[in-house]
């Protein structure tokens, strides 16, 4: 059996449950997947799976998360994010300061 690093787990499953969450919240805010998928740089069958729940809904949010994806969310909306990927590190950290499993890992920018 092999055991993932706490970087793979990130990898695998707490990036995707991001980007499902965040695309879900876009969605339900009159975005097309589409424009989804251009805000996030991702194609759109991705951003299909995401808002299916095909991919990426293997991990439930705190209620801290959840507004910070929400927060991320009306920010893209309104074109007011400068660095997506900072912001998704924040939300990611955030995520993992309370989750033994996904602690080891440290998602610094450069």
């Amino acid at each position: 059996m092999k055991i993932k690093s706490p970087c793979e787990e990130v990898v695998w499953n707490v990036l995707p449950a991001i980007r499902a969450a965040l695309a879900e919240e876009l969605v339900k805010r009159d975005l097309s997947q589409r424009e989804v998928s251009e805000l996030l740089g991702i194609t759109p069958p991705a951003v299909s799976q995401y808002v299916s729940k095909k991919r990426g809904y293997s991990i439930q949010f705190r209620q801290d998360v959840k507004e910070a994806i929400e927060s991320l969310a009306d920010d893209l909306k309104e074109r007011r994010v400068d660095d997506l990927m900072e912001r998704m590190c924040q939300i990611c950290r955030s995520l993992r300061e309370e989750d033994s499993s996904t602690g080891a890992c440290d998602c610094r920018q450069p």
